[in-house]
């Protein structure tokens, strides 16, 4: 009975080069260098071609398993977990390979890849690159940061669409988030107090031109006469930190936060999906529970350069008196103000006491409490409620009294001195008729 022999096209060069040793027109020495073995390997190799003939050139493990393959029902077993588990969320291979080492069963995430497209449940994706123009990193942690919200179906299109505000250093790629509903001044301050708590004050942040983080406007009356620029509530307080906010124009300049955009956008998601999260206080609470600190243990780099470009907070700064809002108001006649639609008293208990038409800060925490400040100091102050003003709108007015001189002007008696020369012209013009 015949047998078939496959030979790869390695072996069938050796066999060629060895046929020529065997027939005498090749040295051994001259067959080492053809074949880029060194001479005692070729012995060996031509003493196996004389005893087996042919099948000597043949890989010995070929047929045989790796001895770096899975056990057994092994890939079975992973593709059924990741079918029941994973599969509806449209977890992808890396991911699934992370998740399932978690769970003990350890996969390369390119054999797990190659499993799932030859079984059919994944599909390759191609992305259409954009040619850019590639800029390098910034050398130093806090440098540096890329500001950016992205709105995303967090919870799946049956919840509607919530805000995930990011901040992405450009020397390392350490994330810092928090999702809120909407990109709101608020959501940013709470997003930078938390960084800077946690790492220091930054040199400068990248964001956008958004109203949340530069204004348009027209600067007023004050700020030209005191030769200030227009800034938003969020610029003020990163003016006070000494923080420069530098604005892009297109959302590539800013790729590497637009980048870990997207890796939430996957990751998050699934998480969240996963556990069944649909609130936001609950998202946070995974975020700020060991999901960040996973991805920046996965995909932050250490910097080029080792000096940190964080500032520490001086002691005794109090940010809340940071991230707050702030507006002047003039104190009226009656040493009120009015401030969101609603009426301050000023006490008269205040040293030194505002005098009318003087300016007083009103402030406005992120907690919603509210300060008022005159000369930098503090001012005792009580709200008005609606119906103390509601009772001093609806009291009628006092009827005025009138005054000695608003009296009405006697009538003259007629025994007056010049009465009598109007009674002799009478009696001249009756002469005459």
């Amino acid at each position: 009975m015949e047998r078939h022999l496959v030979m790869s096209r390695k072996e069938l060069y050796r066999k060629s080069v060895l046929e020529m040793v065997q027939n005498g027109q090749l040295t051994l020495v001259s067959a080492s260098s053809c074949l880029n073995l060194s001479y005692r390997q070729t012995l060996r190799v031509y003493a196996r071609f004389e005893l087996e003939g042919d099948v000597g050139l043949i890989h010995r493990r070929r047929g045989c398993c790796s001895n770096r393959a899975y056990p057994s029902g092994f890939r079975e077993q992973v593709l059924c977990l990741y079918r029941e588990r994973y599969k509806e969320h449209d977890i992808g291979p890396t991911l699934a390979a992370e998740k399932f080492s978690a769970e003990g069963l350890c996969v390369d995430h390119e054999t797990l890849r190659r499993w799932l497209l030859s079984s059919g449940d994944w599909q390759k994706r191609r992305r259409r690159r954009i040619h850019r123009t590639r800029r390098a990193r910034r050398c130093h942690f806090g440098e540096l940061v890329q500001l950016d919200g992205s709105h995303h179906d967090w919870f799946g299109r049956e919840h509607g669409k919530s805000c995930l505000m990011n901040m992405v250093d450009d020397a390392t790629g350490t994330t810092m988030s928090l999702l809120d509903f909407q990109e709101t001044t608020e959501a940013a301050m709470n997003l930078l107090r938390q960084w800077i708590e946690r790492y220091g004050i930054p040199h400068a942040l990248y964001t956008d031109r958004k109203n949340v983080y530069v204004t348009e406007r027209e600067p007023t009356l004050e700020e030209q006469l005191a030769g200030e620029e227009p800034m938003t509530a969020f610029g003020k307080a990163c003016n006070k930190l000494g923080i420069e906010i530098i604005t892009a124009h297109s959302p590539q300049a800013k790729g590497r936060v637009e980048r870990s955009n997207g890796t939430y956008q996957d990751r998050f998601v699934k998480e969240l999906a996963l556990r069944g999260v649909t609130t936001v206080a609950e998202a946070n609470h995974v975020l700020a529970n060991g999901f960040i600190d996973d991805l920046n243990a996965r995909f932050s780099l250490a910097p080029a350069q080792e000096a940190d470009y964080h500032r520490a907070l001086p002691k005794g700064f109090d940010l809340a008196t940071v991230f707050c809002h702030e507006e002047c108001r003039t104190l009226s006649n009656d040493w009120t103000i009015r401030h969101k639609n609603r009426y301050y008293q000023i006490l008269k208990a205040n040293c030194p006491l505002p005098k009318p038409k003087d300016k007083i800060l009103a402030r406005t925490h992120l907690d919603g409490r509210i300060e008022l400040l005159y000369r930098d100091r503090k001012v005792a102050f009580t709200l008005i409620s609606p119906e103390q003003l509601h009772e001093q709108r609806a009291a009628p007015a006092k009827p005025l009294a009138r005054s000695p001189a608003a009296k009405r002007a006697p009538t003259p008696s007629p025994c007056k001195k010049w009465r009598p020369n109007c009674d002799r012209l009478k009696i001249l013009q009756e002469d005459i008729q």
